[in-house]
């Protein structure tokens, strides 16, 4: 099996991650330092990460939390602060986010530690579909949205297309609320987007992630997923 496999599949990170680990020096096979992804091992190989013994593959594990605001959707964080780990501490597995949100945006996450699920969940070429509730300063006008929904250029670079809608107005229309479909990730996009079109983010949360939604699942809760859904998001990336 391929390094960046096996590392996927013992819980380590998603193999996209798990390449980056390889090439940074942290992973050892048999005292040696590994230094290509594609390196083939078995289960007879020693192989650590920055020390530690990988034992293989991990029965697979799929959780779906609702953030709140206030964590970072990180393993491990230098600063100190509180990760989304913190709130799963009861289940023993080698858990890592599947993309990110923002320490200050809430919403649904899925945790896992099926690698290649996980890299195909946020590969651009799935198409993965992320709904957003944002609440933005004033009421955008049509047009503003019909430039979301062709798409508009950020950093000098044209985004997809994009769901867009207006689902609330306050009645002094100082504040409305957006829902807003990406089918990709780019960092802060959704923050991005709404403050191109001049009405900044006061409020962002994800309340659908690859048709998973936070129905009956209160802001630093989880749930473990159903064979179907697990099933549906295998079916939903070609697995």
């Amino acid at each position: 099996m391929r390094l960046a496999k096996y590392l996927a599949q013992s819980g380590v990170a998603s193999r996209r991650r798990a390449e980056e680990i390889i090439r940074q020096g942290r992973v050892e096979i048999n005292g040696k330092v590994a230094e290509l992804p594609q390196e083939r091992v078995s289960m007879q190989d020693s192989i650590k990460v920055d020390g530690e013994l990988i034992t293989g593959p991990e029965k697979k594990q799929y959780i779906l939390l609702n953030k709140p605001p206030g964590y970072i959707s990180t393993v491990k964080d230098t600063h100190h602060r509180p990760t989304v780990l913190d709130l799963v501490r009861d289940i023993e597995a080698r858990l890592y986010p599947v993309g990110r949100l923002d320490e200050d945006t809430s919403g649904l996450l899925l945790l896992t530690n099926d690698g290649e699920l996980a890299h195909r969940l946020t590969h651009p070429r799935y198409q993965v579909k992320k709904v957003y509730r944002a609440k933005v300063e004033g009421l955008p006008a049509e047009e503003s949205l019909k430039c979301l929904r062709r798409g508009i250029y950020l950093e000098g670079v044209k985004t997809a297309p994009a769901g867009a809608e207006i689902v609330h107005v306050l009645t002094d229309r100082r504040e409305s609320t957006l829902e807003i479909t990406l089918a990709e990730g780019k960092k802060r996009q959704v923050k991005k987007m709404c403050e191109a079109i001049g009405h900044p983010v006061r409020y962002l949360k994800r309340i659908n992630f690859a048709g998973l939604d936070d129905r009956d699942l209160p802001e630093g809760a989880y749930r473990r997923l159903s064979e179907n859904e697990v099933a549906a998001l295998y079916k939903m990336v070609k697995l």
